[in-house]
């Protein structure tokens, strides 16, 4: 019978041919998930043998995989700011560059001195969730135009007691939008950044299987930034700030825009890969 350390092994071959980025890591992290365990455990069982369901199940895991099916929808879930998210495709993956969005947010204000928190474009609720968590004392906000986005945020939020947290089915383009932008302290927003013109270039993992409603604005990018913008230029209180990730080489134009809406101290800040990733600015 096969054992674990054999089956991880073998998993990885298959994964390599088949071109999946990291495939010992997704090897161990798909078998980790079979035997419902943490990955490190798999080191203190390397002799153990699977079992005939466990095997039928990891054999199915790995054929998706295959197939560039993200792990995190596989699995079900995936780890952000500390935290453990339920996703599937309904929902963005939650990825690293977006925790800088949400850690800039934590390091810039005080928890007593922000009340409420706008998140637009929701989708896991991973950054409403972690803000939520953060800053107990505020209301937060989240609005997304997806249902089925809606419904994996609540079940986030409540599986994380995140009870000062919200999500509403709202359309950012429509007419009835700009009274829920009142009184935030901060809005936030990873939008759709991907143009048009881009997105069929991007890796299987995303084309096939996330959401494109939440990757692409099927434009040039930039028309949630322009909207979210126009709409805190007359709705959002003097001194509130607004935060957004963008994609490489767009920190240029989003600046431009925020300027032109009457927000000053713009400020932008790198990823990890030296991107410029987050912008931010604040209502004069």
């Amino acid at each position: 019978m096969l054992t674990l350390l054999e089956s991880i092994e073998l998993s990885t071959e298959y994964l390599q041919k088949k071109e999946i980025e990291s495939p010992h890591l997704n090897a161990e992290l798909l078998l980790a998930d079979v035997l419902n365990c943490k990955r490190l455990e798999l080191f203190l069982r390397f002799d153990k043998p699977l079992s005939e369901n466990e095997k039928i199940r990891y054999r199915e895991y790995l054929k998706r995989r295959a197939a560039k099916e993200p792990l995190q929808y596989i699995v079900g879930s995936t780890s952000f700011y500390g935290l453990d998210f339920i996703v599937n495709e309904s929902v963005l993956i939650p990825r690293q560059e977006t925790e800088i969005l949400v850690e800039t947010i934590i390091n810039s204000h005080k928890k007593e001195s922000v009340k409420k928190i706008l998140d637009v474009g929701f989708g896991s609720g991973c950054i409403s969730i972690t803000l939520a968590k953060y800053f107990p004392d505020a209301e937060v906000v989240g609005i997304d135009i997806s249902e089925d986005a809606h419904n994996i945020a609540v079940e986030n939020a409540e599986k994380l007691n995140a009870g000062n947290v919200h999500f509403e089915i709202k359309d950012i383009f429509s007419s009835e939008i700009t009274e829920i932008f009142s009184e935030a302290d901060i809005v936030v927003s990873n939008p759709p950044y991907v143009s048009l013109e881009e997105y069929d270039i991007l890796q299987d993992e995303i084309v096939k299987y996330e959401p494109k409603m939440a990757v692409s604005d099927n434009g040039n990018g930039l028309q949630f930034y322009e909207r979210i913008c126009e709409l805190g230029k007359t709705n959002i209180k003097k001194g509130s700030s607004l935060y957004f990730e963008v994609s490489a080489g767009q920190s240029n134009a989003v600046a431009e825009i925020l300027r032109k809406n009457n927000f000053s101290e713009v400020k932008i800040l790198k990823d990890y890969a030296e991107i410029e990733r987050v912008i931010s600015g604040v209502k004069k």
